[in-house]
């Protein structure tokens, strides 16, 4: 059996009562963009406050038991992996403003040491995109000579390569951050602070502030983006860029291997502008990039609300929707990739899953299937010879194909097929790539 809770029969209702607020209808009208307010008829509502707009109510859709607290921190060991502590995935939305969250979540299980092991910039697929859009980022805010600031910048990467081409300098806070890991002619004009971001950080403001893969790891989101507006203060010149996971997406692909633990707050372009503009902001531009995986918005601060509503934004009731299709529609999905895993195993067929990340954790422990998996490989490094959280297999280099000779490599993400099969034709590896 799927390791599985789908609270199906999704409808659209009429209007609850809205949350109150100081501010006019019509502010209320611009921050949900829709004149009623959807509720799910047959999910499992939940007292809880929504982290992004403070509704008191939320409504279940998914759940997922026992699952890894998280799937980037490296185990030594495959004792330390399978013992691995577990937590719940129980996926509610919010009818008042889009915005889905995992109301199982313990913050008290974040853990981003520098064990965390995310980077991604040993892909020259991934390499390429970040490149185009540092790039982009630099001539359309004439960035050159400026001060950066990056929020949850991981090992570094993306702040290097920004002050590189902009000769500028700049401040990353993570905790996971790793100073060194990353060469770049930058480095002595970039500092790192190995910690969380908080108002402590307030006076670590820039002509530009970016927040890439972070803000879908924090529960409290509101809290967060309104931080950030506290310390730029009447600065309103300051750009913001935030990029997290398109979840729009994940809905209407039933894409399950992008839904884990450690993400614990999940947006679409609507929900995400509709929080900055709470939050203080306005939105300049609000679109999709890297295979519409990813949802980007820049935003700059303004005195007041805005009220300039971005062509990209859904409605609130448009999301519920989706959410319905979702809910109807990944039975079907899980149990056609536990039967091809299933059917592989049976027939004596190797199997190799490509990208040891999130996806793969999720991909494995959603359909409860980690034992029909032998080999998995990822380019990174970092990652080789260590042990998967929650999985318990020990991650191998892509070279170890030659010797396995899979009849199957699974590509956790679509984007990197070309890359991947590059990579196989030249290790001489002859199998069938599919990704999920």
């Amino acid at each position: 059996m799927l390791a599985i809770v789908l609270v199906l029969e999704l409808q659209i209702s009429r209007p609850s009562i809205l949350r109150s607020y100081s501010s006019s209808s019509a502010l209320l009208e611009i921050m949900t963009q829709t004149s009623t307010t959807p509720i799910p008829a047959g999910t499992r509502p939940v007292q809880q406050a929504c982290p992004s707009c403070g509704h008191g109510e939320l409504h279940v859709f998914y759940e997922v038991r026992n699952v890894p607290v998280h799937s980037c921190l490296m185990m030594g060991s495959e004792e330390e992996a399978v013992n691995f502590p577990t937590g719940d995935v129980v996926l509610g939305f919010c009818p008042h403003c889009g915005f889905i969250t995992n109301v199982a979540y313990d913050a008290k299980h974040a853990d981003y040491s520098p064990i965390y092991e995310d980077q991604q910039s040993f892909s020259p697929t991934f390499n390429s995109f970040a490149g185009r859009l540092a790039q982009r980022l630099i001539d359309k805010y004439n960035l050159n000579d400026k001060h950066i600031v990056e929020i949850g910048c991981s090992k570094g990467d993306f702040l290097l390569m920004m002050c590189e081409l902009s000769n500028s300098s700049g401040v990353g806070i993570d905790p996971s951050a790793i100073v060194g890991r990353v060469q770049s002619a930058a480095v002595s004009r970039v500092k790192f602070i190995q910690e969380y971001y908080s108002e402590k950080h307030s006076d670590q403001v820039g002509e530009f502030i970016c927040c890439r893969h972070t803000l879908e790891h924090i529960h409290q989101t509101e809290e967060l983006v309104q931080t950030v507006r506290k310390s730029i203060g009447d600065r309103l010149d300051t750009i913001v860029f935030f990029e997290i996971p398109d979840m729009g997406r994940v809905l209407r692909d039933q894409a399950f291997e992008d839904i884990y633990y450690e993400h614990c707050s999940y947006f679409t372009p609507g929900t995400l502008a509709r929080l900055f503009r709470k939050a203080g902001f306005e939105v300049i531009d609000l679109y999709l990039d890297y295979g519409d995986q990813y949802l980007m918005i820049e935003a700059k601060p303004v005195a007041g609300i805005s009220d300039k509503i971005h062509p990209a934004e859904e409605s609130v009731e448009a999301v519920a929707q989706d959410v319905e299709r979702f809910a109807t529609q990944i039975g079907p999905k899980l149990e056609h990739w536990k039967t091809h895993l299933e059917t592989m195993k049976a027939e004596g067929k190797r199997v190799a899953v490509w990208g040891s990340g999130s996806k793969c954790v999720a991909f494995l422990t959603t359909l409860n299937t980690k034992e029909l998996v032998e080999c998995i490989v990822d380019i990174n490094p970092h990652r080789q010879g260590r042990f998967i959280p929650g999985v318990g297999k020990q991650i191998q280099s892509p070279e170890f194909l030659k010797e396995y000779q899979p009849d199957e490599v699974i590509v956790m993400n679509a984007i990197y097929c070309d890359e991947i099969q590059t990579m196989l034709d030249g290790m001489g590896v002859k199998t069938t790539v599919v990704a999920i």
